[in-house]
C-alpha cells in the first residue's frame, strides 16, 4: 500500500496528463471554429472481414473522439457559424457478437463516456439520406478522396468503403457537395498538446529501453528474427500497446534497404545490422534507428559510412532550433553527405549528378541519391509518419514531435541499376572500386524530438556515438532483463 501511494504521488503529474475526454472536446472545437455551415462527417476504421484480425482506430478518428471500436461516426451539424449538434453513431451492444470480439461500449455508452448523443450506426446512412436531401454541403474526415476523383463517383478504380458510402448519396442527391477534410484535422494533429508529448515520450522511453537491452546481445549467427523478438518483447513487457509499425532488423546486404522487414537472414561476423523499430503507447508511436557491427568492433570501412551518417544528423540537430526554417535540417544533412561522400570516392563531387531517366527523355539527378534517397525525417503521433506543424509553416515550433534520421546505403549492384548512357557507362567505371571497398554497408541513425517553449529536446537517448555502441555490444548480454515495476506501474496509471 505504501508503495503504491508513493507511486502516486510519484507520477501524478503523469496521470493528470493522460488524454481526457475535456480534450477530445476542445479538439472538436478547434476543428468546429475551421468548418463551414453545413454537415460534418467523420469516419472511424471498420472491422475486419475476419475478426480474429487486429482492428486500429483511423487516427484523425481517435483524434477528435478517442474511441477506438469499429463502424463509429461523428456528425456535426454547423449554422450560423455554430454547431447545433453532434451525434456518435457506434456498434449497439450484442453479447452473442461481444462473446467473439469483446465487450462494446454501446449507444448509451458512447453518451456517458463523451457526453454526446449516441445512435445505432445502421441509423448512419438513413441519417446521411435524409441530410443531404436538405441541400446541405458536406465535409468529411475518412477515407475519402484517395481512390479517383472524389467528384466522379464513375472511376474504375477500387473505391473505398467510405467513398462508397457517399458514392451512394450522390446517386439519389445528384448535386449534394462534398468536400474531403483530412487535411485540416491533420494540420490540427501537427501541433502536439502537453498530453501528446507525454504519450510520446513514453513510447520513446520504451524504445530506447528495447534498444538498450537488445543491442548487447547480437552477434554472429543470431538471426534477425531473434533480434526483433528481443526488441517486441521488451516493448509488451514494459507496456507498449504493439511496435508502432513492422520492425526492420536488416543485416549486410539487407541493411541498405530501407523498409526491410523480412527480418529472417542469418547474421554474419563482419555484418552491420540496422535496426529501425518503434512502440506503440497508447496510440502514439516512436521511430527509433540504430546501426550496430555484428563483431561488436566497426571496420575502418563501415566507421567511415557511420560517422558520416552521424556527422550529417549531428548538422541536421544544429538547425533544429525554435522559429528556424525547418528545411534547413534537410540542407545542412545533404551537405555534410554530399561533401563526405565525395571524399570516400562513392561520388564525383558534392553536385555531380547522374543520368536518372534513360535516354532520349534524359533527366539528371543528384549522385547524391544513389546512397540516400529518403527525406531526413518526418512527423511522429499516432502515426508513425504523421503530420507536423512545419509540414504546413515552414518552422520548427512548440508542439513539434519528429524526426531526424540520415542514412548511406552502398548497395552491391548500385552502379549495374542505373539506366544506360554515355554519362552513366563513364561513371560506374570511376566509382566501381570505391563502390566495392563500400558494399553492403547501410547506415541509417534516427532519433526523435520534441519542441517546447523551452527549445527542441533529443528524447530518444540510446548510445549513439562510435565508442558508444562498441563499449554497449563488449558489455555482453545478461540474457532478457525483467520487467521494470516502477515503470510499468507509472504507465499503468495513465488512463
Amino acid at each position: 500500500m505504501i508503495r503504491r501511494l508513493f507511486l502516486l504521488a510519484l507520477f501524478a503529474p503523469l496521470a493528470a496528463g493522460a488524454q481526457t475526454q475535456q480534450e477530445y472536446a476542445l479538439r472538436r472545437t478547434e476543428l468546429a471554429a475551421r468548418l463551414p455551415d453545413g454537415v460534418f462527417v467523420a469516419l472511424g476504421g471498420h472491422e475486419p472481414a475476419q475478426d480474429y484480425l487486429s482492428f486500429y482506430q483511423a487516427p484523425s478518428f481517435y483524434y477528435l473522439t478517442g474511441f477506438k471500436e469499429p463502424d463509429a461516426a461523428l456528425i456535426m451539424i454547423k449554422s450560423e457559424g455554430a454547431v447545433r449538434s453532434a451525434t456518435m453513431f457506434v456498434l449497439p451492444k450484442q453479447p452473442t457478437r461481444e462473446v467473439w470480439t469483446g465487450t462494446r461500449i454501446g449507444v448509451d455508452g458512447i453518451g456517458t463516456l463523451t457526453g454526446i448523443r449516441g445512435r445505432n450506426s445502421a441509423d448512419l446512412y438513413p441519417v446521411l439520406d435524409s441530410l443531404a436531401g436538405t441541400g446541405a454541403a458536406f465535409t468529411v474526415v475518412g477515407d475519402v478522396g484517395m481512390h479517383g476523383t472524389d467528384d466522379d463517383s464513375t472511376v474504375s478504380v477500387p473505391r473505398s468503403p467510405d467513398e462508397q458510402i457517399f458514392d451512394r448519396l450522390r446517386r439519389k442527391h445528384p448535386s449534394l457537395k462534398v468536400k474531403p477534410l483530412n487535411d485540416v484535422v491533420e494540420q490540427l494533429r501537427g501541433k502536439k498538446s502537453a498530453i501528446e508529448i507525454t504519450l510520446i515520450r513514453n513510447a520513446v522511453d520504451i524504445t530506447v529501453r528495447a534498444l538498450r537491452e537488445t543491442i548487447p546481445s547480437i552477434k554472429a549467427g543470431y538471426n534477425e528474427f531473434e533480434v526483433q523478438a528481443l526488441i517486441e518483447y521488451t516493448f509488451r513487457r514494459n507496456g507498449a500497446d504493439r511496435p508502432s509499425f513492422s520492425s526492420i532488423v536488416g543485416s549486410g546486404p539487407n541493411s541498405t534497404t530501407l523498409h526491410y522487414n523480412a527480418n529472417d537472414r542469418f547474421i554474419g561476423a563482419m555484418d552491420l545490422v540496422v535496426m529501425d523499430v518503434g512502440a506503440s503507447f497508447k496510440g502514439y508511436a516512436a521511430d527509433v534507428t540504430r546501426t550496430v557491427p555484428a563483431s561488436g568492433v566497426f571496420t575502418n570501412e563501415q566507421r567511415a559510412i557511420y560517422q558520416l551518417v552521424r556527422d550529417a544528423q549531428k548538422a541536421a540537430e544544429r538547425q533544429a532550433t525554435l522559429g528556424n526554417d525547418a528545411r534547413l535540417m534537410s540542407d545542412s544533412a545533404s551537405a555534410v553527405l554530399a561533401a563526405g561522400l565525395t571524399k570516400l570516392g562513392l561520388i564525383e563531387s558534392p553536385n555531380a549528378v547522374y543520368d536518372c531517366v534513360p535516354p532520349p527523355q534524359v533527366r539528371a539527378c543528384s549522385q547524391l541519391s544513389l546512397y540516400y534517397m529518403h527525406a531526413l525525417g518526418h512527423g511522429i503521433g499516432l502515426e508513425v509518419h504523421d503530420p507536423d506543424q512545419f509540414y504546413y509553416s515552414g518552422k520548427i515550433q512548440p508542439g513539434s514531435a519528429f524526426t531526424i534520421e540520415p542514412g548511406v546505403y552502398v548497395r552491391e549492384r548500385v552502379l549495374n541499376e542505373i539506366p544506360d548512357s554515355p554519362r552513366n557507362r563513364a561513371l560506374a567505371a570511376k566509382l566501381h572500386d570505391a563502390v566495392a571497398t563500400y558494399k553492403n554497408i547501410g547506415v541509417r541513425i534516427e532519433d526523435d524530438y520534441i519542441a517546447t517553449t523551452q527549445g527542441v529536446e533529443w528524447i530518444s537517448q540510446a548510445p549513439r556515438e562510435l565508442a558508444e555502441i562498441e563499449a554497449l555490444m563488449k558489455q555482453g548480454s545478461a540474457g532478457v532483463a525483467g520487467r521494470d515495476e516502477l515503470r510499468v506501474e507509472k504507465y499503468r496509471m495513465i488512463p
